[in-house]
């Protein structure tokens, strides 16, 4: 997913020198080994212009080298390797020629016959612009002013983390700096622009844009090949249908849930296996949780102000996970909600936390589902209907039990619902001597759990263990939220 960072080939010298250019160093063995051939091409007439990146006397015999110990043209030129040669026509590169290739100078300059005595080949050095922390230097030098938020510095004895603590940018974990190198480095993964809008963030409704999206997803501890999903995944949250603000202000248990789907997942290492809801993997971790800071840092989302939950869950921190695409016998969820195979997807669904089911016993789809539908049945309350979407995460060895039955997932979902078709009488309110249910006009009919549409079925999970997972919804529909997939892009 890694991208040049937008605009740095227009940050190239506007008009370079006809003919040829090379990029050297002096302590390049490589480059002190092709000196003599640059000074036999000064020699040949062919407009030669070396750029020396640590030795302005280096190369002897060669006239009007440019000194570049600043680094400033090899950088503005992507230069990473040395020596580095670029044939230049009306002003702009043409052609390049990285390390010492005989053949392929002479094609470039149109000189034969040089560096008679040396090998024909070799590869050459890294160029000082690529060093350790040089280059972070340089971007910041040479491309922090691109950056639009607000610098903040801190005191000379100011602890970093107390600090980001003390003005609230984080979710009572610690962040990491968002310092401009790393910030201008996270914006690397995408090509699009770091002042493109992504999206108005609730609750305060602010416009949000790509750098903004990065400054938080640096906080969260991403990865630079994570942001396009962050992206999209802040895209699908701040819609009017998923209602980020009133999933916000409810008083209830729920937050955002990530659902990652196609080739990214598995580009950016995420877990879709062992523990794929829990702890551990980098990118599941942060991907989530960069979401949950840009709505508080962005947005204005915190605790105790539009955030009302009454107990909240730990998934606010961050939830997000990938399907098992690869050990599903099912068609993945991206595809059942419209997209291509080769899709990548995130879903957002509005998740109140993981409720486990055990069924070490049933070797028959008929009596797994049951055992399904009877966990189902609990979601908010066994006497409520209709009112909270789910997602069922079935574990390879549920799904086994399916698969080997020959039912897809069309066939699980219609058996569930059947079975999660209720009397009313049984979810009145008063019925079993509980006062909580339907109200008492839905006594006379059958009541569906889940509304259509409203039960969403995944695979994903580690290979031992009869265990599957219900994640139960907030509020479904046009009063509460509806799950909101988005394609991920570059």
């Amino acid at each position: 997913m890694s991208a040049p960072r937008p605009g740095l080939a227009e940050l190239a010298p506007d008009r370079l020198p006809d003919g040829v250019l090379a990029v050297v160093r002096r302590s390049c063995p490589t480059c002190s080994l092709v000196a003599p051939v640059l000074a036999q091409l000064a020699g040949a007439g062919v407009g030669l212009t070396v750029w020396v990146q640590d030795d302005p006397s280096f190369p002897a015999g060669v006239a009007g080298v440019v000194d570049d110990t600043g680094l400033e043209l090899s950088y503005r030129l992507g230069v990473t390797t040395v020596p580095t040669l670029v044939r230049v026509e009306g002003g702009r590169e043409v052609e390049r020629l990285e390390g010492w290739d005989r053949a392929g100078w002479e094609r470039l300059t149109g000189v034969g016959d040089l560096g008679p005595g040396l090998s024909g080949f070799s590869p050459g050095c890294g160029s000082m612009t690529v060093e350790p922390g040089v280059a972070d230097e340089l971007a910041v030098r040479f491309l922090g002013p691109a950056l639009k938020s607000r610098r903040v510095d801190l005191g000379r004895l100011e602890d970093e983390a107390e600090a980001m603590f003390a003005r609230g940018w984080t979710d009572g974990l610690p962040v990491v700096a968002p310092t401009e190198a790393r910030v201008l480095r996270m914006l690397d993964g995408t090509r699009r622009a770091p002042d493109e809008v992504v999206a108005v963030v609730p609750p305060d409704q602010v416009p949000c844009t790509v750098e903004k999206v990065a400054v938080n997803a640096v906080l969260a501890g991403c990865r630079a090949e994570y942001l396009p999903v962050v992206l999209a995944a802040v895209e699908a949250a701040c819609t009017d249908e998923f209602n980020m603000h009133g999933l916000l202000a409810t008083t209830y248990f729920s937050g955002p849930v990530v659902i990652v789907n196609g080739p990214v997942a598995l580009a950016v290492g995420m877990n879709a296996g062992l523990n794929a809801l829990g702890q551990g993997n980098r990118a599941n971790a942060t991907i989530g949780r960069a979401l949950q800071l840009v709505v508080r840092n962005v947005g204005g989302g915190r605790p105790g102000g539009v955030d009302r939950a009454t107990l909240g869950n730990p998934g606010k921190y961050t939830f997000c996970f990938a399907e098992d695409e690869a050990g599903s016998p099912w068609e993945p969820l991206s595809v059942e909600r419209g997209f291509g195979p080769g899709a990548s997807t995130v879903t957002l669904f509005a998740g109140s936390g993981v409720h486990g089911v055990v069924d070490q016993l049933s070797r028959t789809p008929e009596s797994l589902a049951r055992s399904l539908a009877l966990a189902l049945r609990a979601v908010a309350h066994p006497k409520l209907a209709l009112g909270f979407d789910v997602v069922l995460v079935v574990s390879p060895e549920h799904a086994r039990v399916f698969k080997e039955a020959g039912w897809d997932k069309a066939r699980l979902r219609a058996e569930l619902d059947g079975l999660l078709t209720v009397p009313g009488q049984e979810m009145v309110r008063g019925a079993g001597g509980v006062a909580e249910g339907v109200p008492e006009g839905f006594a006379s009919t059958s009541l569906p759990k889940f509304r259509p549409g409203g039960l969403i079925i995944v695979h994903a999970g580690g290979t031992a263990g009869l265990f599957s997972a219900i994640i139960g919804g907030w509020v479904s529909g046009p009063t509460g939220s509806e799950p909101v997939t988005r394609e991920v892009g570059s």
